[in-house]
């Protein structure tokens, strides 16, 4: 048995994962942690970190340096996504990374994979536990700052593209009113639309069966849909939302203000202010799934490239 750590640190969120693999490569987990630092926030503006938000990152980072040396990994792999391609100042966020994770495994440090990388690492990790007979698969990795959209089945990936839209820039860029103006909802679903139809040139959804998505705004959007009193993540994976059921939740949630969304009880706080986009988000894909495939309905995982990072450990970090 083999005990590996996954690092996955985003625009908005850090997440760890701590997993045994055992000799044919399944995964099973130690820890599993998330947390909120905002990274990307302020990037699409000023094209920098900014401070508070290293510092932020700095100390979740700190947190997940000593479980990893308490649960003894041996090997870890930490990937920076779409806020550290964009910043400027990225060399101050590498040298923190360097420090903190230096200290526990020699030469550990961050790395910026390429958004391909990014959307075959969601793919492997997010398809593990779905019947091969499904497929092929187009898998949705929405995140802060950019989405990643990846065809596949079970013999890898088929094509793959990121494109810069995420709950974060969408937010930032257009829902400024809380709650937001119709005419800042029809902006930012119009952003997404242009961005996303970038991927769809690049990536032949038509050929898929199944809709796959990972990530927080996706998993949010399940627990708000079964109303669970607090996050449940056995609840959440696997779970089945129509596309109605998304429209609903979307409209619901960019109605509220931002108090009624932190009261919902599977929110967690820090995406309150952006739950709203990634909403909006997830209904322009719905919709174009919906023409371009016939694809009805959303199949939520909690696994997706925190998973696929940790078995790329396994293969010697590729």
């Amino acid at each position: 048995m083999t005990r590996v750590a996954a690092i996955d640190c985003g625009t908005n969120s850090i997440r760890l994962l701590v997993a045994d693999a055992d000799e044919h490569g399944r995964l099973t987990d130690v820890t599993r942690l998330m947390r909120i630092v905002r990274l990307g926030q302020g990037v699409d503006a000023t094209g920098a970190f900014a401070p508070e938000a290293i510092e932020r990152t700095k100390v979740a980072l700190s947190e997940y340096a000593e479980i990893i040396r308490d649960t003894g990994a041996t090997a870890v792999r930490m990937v920076a996504t779409s806020a550290t391609r964009d910043a400027s100042n990225r060399d101050d966020f590498f040298a923190m990374t360097r420090e903190i994770l230096g200290a526990v495994i020699p030469g550990a440090e961050a790395e910026v994979i390429t958004g391909d990388e990014e959307a075959r690492l969601s793919f492997s990790g997010a398809v593990g536990e779905l019947d091969a007979a499904e497929g092929p698969f187009v898998v949705v990795d929405l995140g802060g700052g950019s989405t990643e959209v990846v065809l596949g089945d079970g013999t890898g990936v088929h094509a793959a593209y990121s494109t810069d839209v995420g709950c974060v820039r969408v937010t930032e860029r257009c829902l400024h009113d809380d709650p937001p103006t119709a005419e800042q909802i029809d902006a930012a679903r119009q952003f997404a639309a242009d961005r996303l139809a970038q991927a769809f040139e690049q990536v032949p959804v038509e050929q898929a069966r199944t809709w796959v998505g990972v990530a927080g705004t996706m998993t949010t959007l399940s627990a708000v849909v079964q109303d669970l009193p607090e996050y449940d993540p056995e609840r959440v994976h696997l779970s089945r939302l129509s596309v109605g059921q998304l429209h609903d939740v979307a409209n619901r949630l960019v109605s509220m203000t931002h108090d009624e969304r932190a009261a919902l009880g599977p929110m967690h706080p820090g995406r309150v202010d952006v739950i709203g986009g990634g909403a909006i988000v997830t209904t322009v894909l719905a919709d174009e799934l919906s023409q371009r495939a016939g694809i009805d309905e959303l199949v939520v995982s909690e696994h997706d490239i925190l998973d696929g990072i940790a078995m790329s450990v396994l293969l010697g970090g590729s």
